[in-house]
C-alpha cells in the first residue's frame, strides 16, 4: 500500500497537511503514517530531567496524533500509524523515508505569509531531488473547501 508521510508539529500549516494526506489516502485506498520528531535540543538536561521532559513530549504527541486519527478515521476511513524520531528534522525525515518503502508521497504544510514557507519546506527543497517520489505541499491558509475539491 502506498502511504503518505506527513509530518506532525505545533505548526498551524501542519492541519492542512493532515486534511490533504487523509483525504488523497481516502481516495486512492492509500494509508498515512505521521511522522513526529523529537529534537535533540529539548533533552540537554541532567540525566533525569531530560527523561522526564523526553516521556512528557510524547505524551504531548501522542495527544495531538489522537486527535487528528480520530478526525480521519471517522471522517475519511483512514487508520493513520504514527512514527516518533529524536533528533534532527530533516535527516530524521530522511531516515523514515529510507526505512519504509512503502512511503510514496511526503506532505508538508506551507505557512504564508512574509517569513516564507517554514523552516522543514525550506530545508527539505534544497534535497528535493534525492528524494524517491515527490514532495506535495499544501498552502496553511487553503480552506476545507478548496482541499477538498482538489483532493
Amino acid at each position: 500500500m502506498r502511504k503518505f508521510l506527513v509530518v506532525l508539529d505545533d505548526s498551524r500549516e501542519c492541519l492542512n497537511a493532515m486534511r490533504f494526506a487523509a483525504m488523497r489516502a481516502a481516495k486512492t485506498n492509500g494509508g498515512v503514517q505521521i511522522l513526529s520528531i523529537i529534537p535533540p535540543d529539548e533533552f540537554n538536561h541532567w540525566i533525569g530531567v531530560g527523561e522526564v521532559m523526553r516521556e512528557e513530549s510524547r505524551e504531548r504527541i501522542h495527544a495531538h496524533f489522537e486527535v487528528f486519527a480520530k478526525w480521519m478515521r471517522d471522517r475519511q476511513g483512514v487508520d493513520p500509524e504514527l512514527v516518533v524520531r529524536e533528533g534532527e528534522i530533516v535527516p530524521e525525515i530522511h531516515a523514515q523515508i529510507e526505512s519504509d518503502p512503502e512511503i510514496g508521497v511526503l506532505v508538508l504544510g506551507a505557512a504564508s505569509g512574509r517569513k516564507g514557507p517554514g523552516p522543514i519546506v525550506s530545508q527539505l527543497i534544497r534535497t528535493a531531488g534525492s528524494l524517491p517520489f515527490p514532495i506535495t505541499i499544501v498552502p496553511g491558509d487553503m480552506s476545507k473547501e478548496k482541499l477538498e475539491a482538489i483532493t
